[in-house]
C-alpha cells in the first residue's frame, strides 16, 4: 500500500516513514474497500450477481480508484446484459489508469466487432419498444419484442423478468416459470426473480381429492335374511307354510295390520330421519364448498390486488426509468459519443454533437450515476479542444460583423472554458449588436463579477451605463 501524500510504500506504523503523514484511517478505508472487493468477487463466482454489485459499489464508495473493483463491476453488469452500465465503468477505469489496464481489452472486444455493437443497440431499442407496448396495454406485441431482445441478448435479466411478468398476467404459469429459471441461472440471488418464482410455484401446485365408497352387508339365518340398506335393517322371512281356511285370511289381515302399524311407527320415522340426515349432509357439504370457494375468491382478489399494486409500482419505475423523451435514446447518444471519442475518428466537435442532444436536467432521476459520470468525463475530455475551436470560429465571425453567427460559437466556447473572459465579453457585445439587450446585460454583469479589475470589466461597465441611459 502506497502513501496518499508522497507515494512511498507504507509500513506497519500508522504514519508514513517518508513524509510523516497520518495514514491509520487511510489504511482502514483501503482495507475495507479491498474486503468489499473480495466479497464481490466471491459472490460473482457463485453467480450471486446482485450481491456482487452491492459489494463492489460499496468498495468503490470507499475507494473510487479501485481499478479491480471497477473492472469487475463492469463484467458483472455485462453478464446481466447491462451493456451501457458496463461500458460506463470501463471508460471511467480507462481514464483513471490509461496504461496497463484490462479495461482496454473489454472496450476493444465491443468496438472491434461492429455487428456486435449494432446488436447491442438493437437490443436496447427493442427493449425500449417493449416497455412502450406495456404502457399501451399491448402485451402480445411486448412479448414478441422481448423474445427478439432475448434472441439477441439471452443474458438480459430485466428482459427475462418483464417477459415472465407478462406471462404471469396472462396466466401462463409454466412459461413464466421457465423464464424465471433462466434468470436464476444467470443471477442466482436476484430478489425480484425469487419473488416472482415463489408466486408462480404456488400457482402451479396440483390439487388433490379423494373418493369414498360404501358396501351393503347381507346376513342369512335359518328363518330370515337380514341385510343393511342405508341406516335401516331389513329382515326378510323364509320357509313360510300356507294355511287353509279362515285362519289363513285372519292371519293375513293381522299381518297387514301389523305391517301398516310397523310402517307408521317404525319404518316411516326411520326413513324420514335418514332422508333428513342425507339432506343435512348435502347441505353441510354445499356450505363447506361455498365457504371454500368464498375463501378462494377472497384470496384471489387479494392476490390480484397485490399484483395490480406491483404492476403499478413497476409502471412507475418504468416511467421514471424511461423518462419523457426516453432514457434509452439518451443512452444511444452517449454510447455513440463514447465510441466516437475512443475510435479517434471524430474531432471534439463531432463528439459534442452527440452530447448536446442529451439533457441531464430533463432526464432527472432516470439518469443513473454511471450515466452522469460518463457524460461528465467525456465533456471534460473534449472541453479544452472544443472551447478553442468554438472561440476561434466565433471571434472570426465577430470581427467580420456577423454577430448572429458569432453568438452560438462564443457561447459554446465559454460553456466549455469558463476562464475565457474574452469569449464572454465578445458574446455580450454580440448580444448588444443584435438587439438582445437583456442577454447583453446578463453577460456584462458576469464579466464584471468574474473578471474584476480587467479592461473587459471596465468596458462592460461603460456599455451597461450607455444601455441604461437609452443608448445602444
Amino acid at each position: 500500500m502506497l502513501c496518499y501524500n508522497c507515494g512511498c510504500r507504507l509500513s506497519e506504523h500508522d504514519f508514513c516513514t517518508a513524509c510523516g503523514a497520518e495514514v491509520g484511517l487511510y489504511k482502514k478505508v483501503m482495507f475495507l474497500s479491498n474486503r468489499f472487493y473480495n466479497d464481490g468477487l466471491e459472490k460473482a463466482q457463485i453467480r450471486d450477481l446482485t450481491g456482487a454489485i452491492n459489494s463492489l459499489r460499496q468498495s468503490l464508495k470507499l475507494n473510487k480508484n479501485n481499478i479491480k473493483a471497477r473492472n469487475l463491476l463492469g463484467l458483472v453488469y455485462f453478464e446481466m446484459g447491462e451493456v451501457v452500465a458496463a461500458l460506463s465503468e470501463w471508460v471511467i477505469s480507462k481514464n483513471l489508469r490509461p496504461k496497463k489496464n484490462i479495461a482496454d481489452i473489454y472496450i476493444n472486444m465491443i468496438q472491434s466487432n461492429p455487428s456486435r455493437l449494432e446488436s447491442i443497440n438493437q437490443t436496447i431499442k427493442k427493449y425500449n419498444q417493449a416497455l412502450l407496448y406495456c404502457r399501451q396495454n399491448s402485451q402480445d406485441l411486448a412479448v414478441i419484442q422481448l423474445k427478439k431482445v432475448l434472441s439477441l441478448n439471452p443474458k438480459f435479466v430485466r428482459a427475462h423478468q418483464l417477459l415472465a411478468l407478462l406471462y404471469i398476467e396472462a396466466g401462463e404459469w409454466e412459461k413464466a416459470c421457465k423464464e424465471l429459471y433462466k434468470c436464476s441461472r444467470i443471477d442466482s440471488n436476484n430478489t425480484t426473480t425469487r419473488r416472482y418464482l415463489k408466486e408462480v410455484e404456488r400457482m402451479i401446485i396440483p390439487e388433490e381429492g379423494s373418493k369414498v365408497s360404501g358396501k351393503k352387508k347381507v346376513q342369512a339365518t335359518g328363518d330370515a335374511i337380514k341385510y343393511q340398506s342405508g341406516n335401516e335393517m331389513i329382515i326378510q322371512p323364509v320357509n313360510v307354510k300356507e294355511k287353509k281356511g279362515m285362519s289363513v285370511f285372519v292371519n293375513m289381515g293381522i299381518g297387514i295390520a301389523i305391517g301398516l302399524a310397523a310402517a307408521c311407527f317404525l319404518i316411516l320415522p326411520a326413513r324420514i330421519q335418514a332422508a333428513k340426515a342425507v339432506s343435512d349432509d348435502d347441505l353441510r357439504a354445499v356450505s363447506e364448498q361455498l365457504d371454500a370457494k368464498t375463501a378462494t375468491i377472497d384470496e384471489m382478489e387479494q392476490r390480484i390486488k397485490g399484483l395490480e399494486d406491483e404492476k403499478n409500482s413497476l409502471q412507475t419505475q418504468l416511467e421514471d426509468y424511461v423518462g419523457t423523451d426516453g432514457a434509452m435514446e439518451s443512452s444511444d447518444k452517449l454510447i455513440a459519443a463514447a465510441n466516437a471519442y475512443l475510435s479517434g475518428e471524430d474531432n471534439a466537435v463531432g463528439v459534442s454533437e452527440y452530447l448536446d442532444e442529451i439533457d441531464l436536467e430533463e432526464l432527472g432521476d432516470a439518469a443513473s450515476d454511471e450515466f452522469v459520470a460518463l457524460h461528465n468525463t467525456l465533456t471534460g475530455l473534449i472541453g479544452p479542444e472544443l472551447a478553442k475551436t468554438a472561440y476561434d470560429e466565433g471571434y472570426q465571425s465577430y470581427r467580420q460583423g456577423n454577430y448572429a453567427e458569432a453568438i452560438p460559437n462564443l457561447a459554446k466556447a465559454y460553456q466549455y472554458d469558463e476562464t475565457n473572459g474574452d469569449a464572454l465579453f465578445y458574446l455580450a457585445n454580440s448580444y448588444r449588436e443584435t438587439g438582445n439587450l437583456e442577454k447583453a446585460r446578463e453577460a456584462y454583469d458576469q464579466v464584471i463579477e468574474l473578471f474584476p479589475g480587467t479592461l473587459k470589466a471596465s468596458n462592460s461597465q461603460g456599455y451597461l451605463a450607455q444601455m441604461n441611459n437609452g443608448g445602444n
